[in-house]
């Protein structure tokens, strides 16, 4: 389990990749990597091509996440989901407040 942070050279694009799993250890470390998204508006992407395991409290963080930065971001982003990972997603209804790729 770990995470990756990067912001792009132009401060327009965060992303944030989560490796193994995306669980309840995972809390402040996640709120942490978001935490100073600069002033450039950027677009949040979540990249999940290396999660495989994913539980209620992580749902949770990425509401809580987009609560926290609603008005200072451009957007936001899941991408990358294995599958077991978007089904996860699209019975919580993530597809209805998250643009998932």
């Amino acid at each position: 389990m770990s995470l990756n942070k990067h912001l792009s050279q132009d401060g327009k694009q965060l992303t944030i990749q989560i490796k193994g799993k995306f669980d309840f250890n995972m809390v402040q470390m996640f709120r942490d990597a978001y935490e100073d998204v600069g002033e450039n508006r950027p677009t949040v992407v979540i990249d999940l091509r290396e999660t495989d395991y994913m539980d209620s409290s992580a749902l949770g963080m990425l509401l809580n996440m987009q609560k926290t930065l609603d008005n200072k971001v451009d957007g936001f982003r899941i991408s990358n989901c294995q599958p077991q990972i978007k089904k996860i997603l699209q019975i919580s209804r993530f597809d209805k407040k998250f643009s998932i790729d």
